[in-house]
């Protein structure tokens, strides 16, 4: 199983909402950079990622799961982009601040830490497991 993190800015769509779009989970539209979109072809249903607040809080704040796979994005007028759709399964009891991870060495190499700026990203599985625990979640 692979690991992702989706970041979002809160005042465009929060935790909060995510939580709210109840089991179906929502689209995750508006994706127009070519290495997310690579990122999001390879996800698979079931498979677990961060929900991650930027500008705002800078935290990973959730644990969201695919529950659709790769498809187009109809807010794409070029037809070049796609989605998946996620649902949210749980929040971090804690949240773990981009400082935080910043400051654990075992982190240094996590793409959040080296490309911030991109939307959808991969996690490795040691830097899932030991942010679930920073999180206060012994199981993710």
């Amino acid at each position: 199983m692979a690991y992702w993190l989706f970041k979002s800015e809160p005042s465009t769509w929060s935790w909060d909402m995510q939580v709210a779009s109840g089991e179906h989970g929502t689209e995750w539209t508006g994706v127009r950079n070519h290495l997310a979109k690579n990122q999001m072809q390879a996800m698979e249903v079931g498979e677990r990622g961060f929900f991650y607040h930027s500008n705002e809080g800078k935290a990973v704040v959730g644990i969201v799961e695919v529950v659709k796979p790769y498809h187009p994005d109809h807010t794409d007028a070029s037809g070049r982009f796609g989605m998946v759709d996620i649902k949210a399964v749980k929040p971090l009891r804690t949240p773990v601040t981009l400082d935080a991870i910043k400051a654990v060495p075992r982190l240094k190499d996590m793409v959040l830490v080296n490309n911030s700026r991109l939307s959808v990203q991969p996690v490795a599985e040691a830097e899932w497991v030991l942010i679930c625990e920073m999180g206060g979640l012994a199981d993710g």
